[in-house]
């Protein structure tokens, strides 16, 4: 089988190698994909350096051209693409082609984000003089991205840097080398020139931390878990670095007593399940008013009982398998600490077998929790969703904010006065009404609020407050 090497300055190399396996078929080998060393690493990071000065005063066209070349070839392949993406990370073929064609939207948005580059003049209080403000690269950007949107996260932080004008050194989640290669790959052969792009897979422990160390590296966006982040930024202070963090999430959505119960029930299990329940938008506290609790407890569950899991390939799945035997592992543990409890699982939560081995679980539905429970504190990060009921609206609103993060939460209801209190009052950085916690579009900006997020937001314009630095010159007329 063919080995996927490392991208360092411009050339394709490594030997050391790991197995890339498919969670639906452990016996499937999505592929071989080499790992880097911290020597290579370091390589890679020289090479970003060195590549920076040139890279950065290249013509505005030039950079248009790469990425939009890039947009076009990823949108061409989004079939081949996206099933590569479902048999490495799991989620159904329609999501990952779905999530394939993200990325060639988020590619072609920063392709005319490129011409959009713009700045300011100004009159200065002093006579005489004009004032000019505008946004530069920063230099090398780190970028670690997580295993559960293995081409849009890579994306939105590639494109973004690579259109501003700075080089990069990219690590992708090693559980999901496959989609990030082919990336690296097409911007590759789109025309980059030597270094401005990096790819080093391999340990997060190797890879990662050799990042994190460097002084070379100007800043650092980082998508994965609390507590790595927590590491990054300690880490990132110590060099003065900028850091961008994308942590967890704990989502609530609110279901008020006039929610229309067909929307409220498929916004809950969209948001709850789908994708394996594998994003940290997922909705994993359900918080539900008195009057509708029971009948929408009862059509959510058999909502949940319904859901059809299987290989990801498969034109009937809805629900693919969960990446991974650690993940799965996690998840069965919390199903038996929410049981241990006293919430009541009135659907799902055991492992299902279909005809390959592969790590399929029954998304879980639990009832009758509270938000004092570890089930509604902590991210599982699974196909686990927990209904808390509570009496009206105002104690919704305080349990949805009762949470030590704030990332994403929804609203159900046809009032216009409750959604619009919601959305004025949520303690989270992005907000829905009747739709989903987990659908975000790709030219607004992404992020969250307390231990969910630090740093600029991602995606649309606003990725320039992180991937930019500003400067303002004085200039003397005469």
């Amino acid at each position: 089988m063919e080995l996927h090497r490392n991208l360092i300055d411009g050339e394709w190399v490594g030997t050391d190698a790991v197995e890339n396996i498919n969670p639906s078929n452990v016996n499937d080998v999505v592929g071989v994909y080499a790992r880097a060393s911290e020597e290579d690493t370091k390589r890679a990071i020289a090479a970003a350096k060195a590549a920076f000065p040139a890279w950065s005063r290249t013509g505005i066209l030039d950079r248009h051209a790469i990425l939009r070349k890039t947009a076009d070839e990823i949108l061409a392949r989004k079939q081949e693409l996206g099933e590569l993406l479902s048999r490495e990370e799991g989620k159904s073929l329609p999501e990952g082609i779905g999530e394939v064609t993200r990325a060639g939207q988020i590619f072609d948005f920063f392709a005319g984000e490129v011409l959009r580059l713009a700045g300011e003049i100004l009159p200065s209080v002093r006579p005489g003089l004009g004032v000019e403000i505008t946004r530069e690269p920063l230099g090398v950007i780190g970028i670690i991205t997580p295993w559960n949107f293995p081409i849009a996260i890579p994306s939105w932080k590639i494109a973004p840097a690579l259109a501003y004008g700075n080089t990069v050194v990219v690590k992708p989640a090693d559980l999901v080398p496959g989609s990030t290669w082919a990336i690296v790959d097409i911007l590759a052969r789109a025309g980059l020139p030597k270094g401005v792009l990096n790819l080093v897979m391999g340990r997060g422990s190797v890879v990662g931390q050799t990042m994190v160390d460097s002084k070379d590296v100007t800043a650092i966006s980082f998508t994965g878990s609390v507590a790595t982040g927590r590491r990054i930024a300690a880490a990132s202070i110590e060099h003065n670095r900028k850091f961008q963090l994308e942590m967890g999430g704990k989502n609530p959505t609110v279901v008020l007593d006039d929610a229309d119960l067909k929307v409220a029930v498929e916004s809950v299990a969209q948001s709850a399940f789908f994708s394996t329940g594998q994003r940290c938008t997922a909705t994993s506290r359900v918080i539900v008013t008195e009057g509708i609790h029971d009948e929408f407890v009862k059509a959510l569950a058999e909502r949940t009982r319904n859901l059809r899991v299987g290989d990801a390939l498969d034109k009937d799945t809805e629900i693919g398998p969960v990446v991974d035997p650690s993940q799965l592992s996690q998840d069965i543990d919390y199903i038996e600490i929410g049981k241990a409890e006293g919430a009541r699982l009135v659907s799902g939560g055991e492992r299902v077998k279909r005809n390959n081995e592969g790590y399929f679980l029954q998304p879980a539905l639990f009832t009758e929790a509270t938000n004092a429970m570890r089930i509604a504190r902590e991210e599982i990060f699974g196909p686990v969703a927990a209904v808390i009921r509570v009496k009206d609206y105002e104690e919704a609103l305080i349990t949805a904010n009762d949470t030590d993060f704030g990332l994403s939460a929804g609203i159900v209801t046809t009032s216009l006065k409750y959604a619009t209190h919601f959305k004025r009052n949520s303690e989270a950085g992005m907000v829905m009404v009747n739709v989903p916690t987990a659908g975000v579009d790709f030219h607004v900006p992404f992020g969250g609020r307390k231990g969910s997020s630090y740093g600029p937001r991602e995606q649309g314009k606003y990725a320039a407050e992180f991937f930019t630095v500003v400067k303002t010159s004085y200039t003397l007329a005469g």
